[in-house]
């Protein structure tokens, strides 16, 4: 399902950045407006060129939201389909009470590592779009960092290392399925998917730039290593290139939206808060190319 919305107005807003390598702040653009494809092009490019931005004060339903962020391009499903939003079904709720199949919650965000959305797809998304309608008081913000950045400050020779890697992909890793959500698990067992082979350094599309890129909770195996390994083997390489000068922490207000390039970027979620409180967020993911 892809909702198309007919840009018809300019709108003027501004950009702040966040830190030099990572994160923007757009003001006084309002979503639930139409936009000309003038104002969706200068969106879109400082989603590209800050990884990632926050638009805040926003007052949108699931729909307008999932309308909003289709200007960017063809929505895709999420694959956990129990938490879709009813009427607008591109729309999934990240939602801390939800409950599995067996009616448990669960203890942790089971996002809460490093990771880019959906790599065990031909063509994972571009954009993950989040906007928040519950937040706890304290914690459970959205970490983003710039791997181009991490790339770029590599050797040479640990650049070239790399990117002769490979990824391959499932709904989770067998050496991750004590962590799994007995659902994703069963769904991955039903389906009997072939793995998804990515390469572990990806070109962006629009600016030609490279970026380490993988979901380590979805990576099955990295070229000549078996699943234990290649975890142990993407935690130490994140513990190696992971720089503060490349991260940023949002912390979530009702009303806010974070768009992620994931081409360019992991993010994962907090779990530094009590989670007898309420985190409720929407979110949608714009369909990309197959990375090269």
């Amino acid at each position: 399902m892809n909702i198309m919305t007919k840009p018809q107005a300019k709108q003027t807003f501004t950009v702040t950045p966040i830190k030099p390598k990572i994160g923007a702040e757009i003001t006084g653009i309002d979503l639930a407006q139409p936009m000309d494809e003038a104002t969706r092009q200068a969106l879109y490019d400082a989603v590209v060129d800050n990884v990632a931005v926050v638009i805040k004060d926003q007052h949108l339903t699931p729909a307008q939201f999932g309308a909003a962020m289709a200007l960017f391009g063809e929505l895709m499903p999420d694959q956990i389909q129990t938490n879709l939003v009813a009427e607008f079904p591109m729309v999934s709720i990240l939602d801390n009470f939800e409950k599995n199949s067996k009616g448990e919650r669960a203890k942790l965000p089971t996002n809460g590592t490093w990771h880019t959305d959906h790599t065990n797809k031909e063509l994972p998304p571009k954009f993950t779009c989040l906007y928040a309608e519950a937040v706890p008081s304290k914690g459970g913000g959205t970490s983003v960092v710039n791997m181009n950045a991490a790339y770029e400050a590599l050797p040479a020779a640990k650049q070239a290392e790399l990117a002769g890697m490979q990824t391959a992909n499932q709904r989770i890793s067998s050496a991750r399925l004590a962590f799994g959500n007995p659902d994703t698990i069963a769904e991955q067992q039903r389906l009997a998917e072939p793995l998804m082979i990515h390469p572990l350094v990806r070109t962006h599309p629009d600016r030609g730039t490279k970026a380490i890129w993988f979901h380590q909770g979805k990576t099955e195996t990295v070229t000549g290593m078996d699943p234990h390994e290649t975890q142990d083997f993407l935690k130490g390489l994140l513990e190696e290139i992971i720089q503060e000068d490349f991260s940023y922490t949002h912390n979530w207000t009702i009303g806010d939206i974070l768009i992620v390039d994931n081409r360019s970027a992991l993010h994962k979620a907090g779990s530094d808060y009590d989670m007898n409180e309420h985190r409720k967020l929407y979110r949608t993911m714009v369909r990309g190319d197959r990375p090269v």
